[in-house]
């Protein structure tokens, strides 16, 4: 059997995320590459990352004629998470080809997981659910030997017009029984070329753990789970190692969602990189609340990351408490001095409109930035996703709208506080006095709060105060 593995997120569908210009392989589905590859199945891979649109991967169907095809999305995107709509309607568009050709059709992603049943009315054979490289090897394994899939365990089907699923899958505990991803199948340069039009270096992504223990109302776990498993220290530096030396890449995106929890990993990790004298930058993603030891940031610290991005989401204890966070604001404030202290950028996750949230608790939030100051700010709204406790409370309230078109759409789906278009502004205006204050602290050469007059500098500011409704004070 003649297998076409593919995805269908593309850049210049997401127009925020394209002018950017920092585009990052699919990471997910070169690591199910290499697993097909590891088994000695005929594969023909197409990246769409950076496609216009879906006619070239079309036309490379076309030429290969497989026997399956295979819409494998990267799990390790947050945004794949978020089912943009653009994406969606790509991959229908690349299924009904697919089965024009007369092939079989399997789907990976977190979109079709919470909306498989969508996807079986366009065209979609099987839909693998959770963690896919198992349940993709045993299902083209029971294609090619004509058996019964239906004994394949985390996947759903269409039999006799319904839509069935077999038994779930587990996890996978050891991460170090998968292949590292296969690389040499990306054209790095032509990603390279793209980001030097950006204002950051050549960046690639690499996953050290799947899943995330802790229990945040909002955040979905669609594809790995409620549960935390790492990749060996060795495996993650030899990964490095290799796309150094190969690709002269040095700056690293960890996509974790949370990184280097495992007790004695971090240790490890920078050991390891010290014995290889391997010299790198790279970011991740972690919480306030375990961050605040002092050693293991001086740990992460000498191996050479140079920026957290920390899910702060509120200056509110309230809000948070209503999330289920699990984080203080003063934990917030410890790690951001602990972190900054060792020469570390800090970068704060920001979520506005969560249900319950008033304009005092607003106003707290960007007191929060004014007075932390955080290096480097992300802001959106919160975004009902299934399979979630937030998405439950707030169902009965969306209307037909439940996925965003793109990352930069930001329309509040569900019955808030404000309207969709407060919180549009609420987002270009936090931005706003974001850059003023950074701005200001390179002028002055030091971090300090703004004052009223020259939070006035800001573009449409008293215009902007008005229509929001905020009643800001700046103090010094």
């Amino acid at each position: 059997m003649k297998v076409f593995l593919t995805h269908s997120y593309f850049y210049q569908y997401d127009p925020k995320q394209w002018a950017n210009k920092t585009p990052y392989p699919p990471l997910a589905t070169i690591t199910a590459l290499a697993a097909l590859h590891d088994e000695k199945i005929p594969v023909t891979f197409y990246d769409v990352a950076l496609d216009a649109s879906p006619k070239p991967c079309m036309k490379e169907m076309d030429g290969t004629r497989p026997d399956v095809v295979v819409f494998y999305e990267d799990g390790f995107n947050y945004l794949t998470k978020m089912c943009l709509t653009n994406m969606r309607h790509a991959c229908f568009a690349m299924i009904a080809h697919a089965k024009h050709l007369g092939a079989t059709v399997i789907v990976s992603s977190s979109d079709s997981t919470d909306h498989f049943s969508l996807y079986h009315e366009n065209g979609a054979d099987y839909v693998i659910h959770g963690e896919g490289e198992q349940t993709l090897l045993e299902l083209i394994g029971a294609l090619n030997d004509q058996k019964d899939t239906s004994t394949v365990a985390g996947i759903s089907y269409s039999e006799e017009g319904e839509v069935k699923r077999s038994v779930p899958r587990s996890n996978l505990k050891t991460l170090d029984e998968l292949p590292t991803a296969y690389w040499e199948a990306i054209d790095i340069e032509r990603y390279r070329a793209i980001w030097k039009n950006s204002k950051f270096p050549f960046t690639l992504n690499v996953a050290t753990t799947r899943g995330c223990p802790f229990k945040c109302n909002w955040c979905a776990k669609p594809i790995y789970g409620n549960r935390y498993n790492s990749r060996s220290p060795e495996r993650v530096v030899a990964e490095l190692k290799l796309l150094s030396k190969e690709y002269g890449v040095h700056h690293f995106w960890m996509t974790d969602d949370i990184f280097g929890l495992k007790p004695g990993w971090v240790t490890q990790f920078n050991n390891l990189i010290q014995e290889e004298n391997l010299r790198i930058k790279y970011k991740i993603q972690s919480r306030a609340d375990l961050l605040m030891k002092d050693e293991t940031i001086s740990e992460l610290a000498a191996s050479g990351l140079e920026e957290v991005w920390i899910g702060a989401e509120s200056g509110s204890q309230k809000v948070l408490d209503a999330m289920d966070k699990g984080t203080t604001l003063a934990q917030i404030s410890e790690s951001t001095r602990l972190l900054q202290s060792k020469g570390v950028r800090v970068a704060y996750f920001l979520q506005f409109g969560y249900t319950g949230e008033l304009k005092e608790d607003i106003e707290s939030t960007i007191t929060m930035v004014k007075k932390n100051q955080p290096d480097d700010i992300g802001i959106s709204v919160s975004y009902p996703l299934p399979g979630t406790v937030f998405y439950d409370r707030v169902k009965a309230q969306m209307g037909e709208k439940e996925n965003w078109k793109d990352s930069d759409d930001l329309d509040l789906m569900f019955e808030g506080t404000f309207s969709s278009a407060y919180y549009r502004k609420l987002q270009r205006y936090v931005h706003h006095l974001f850059r003023l204050q950074v701005g200001w602290a390179k002028v002055t050469g030091k971090k300090q709060h703004i004052s009223s007059r020259y939070a006035l500098l800001i573009p449409y500011n008293f215009a902007m105060k008005q229509m929001l409704g905020l009643q800001l004070k700046f103090r010094k």
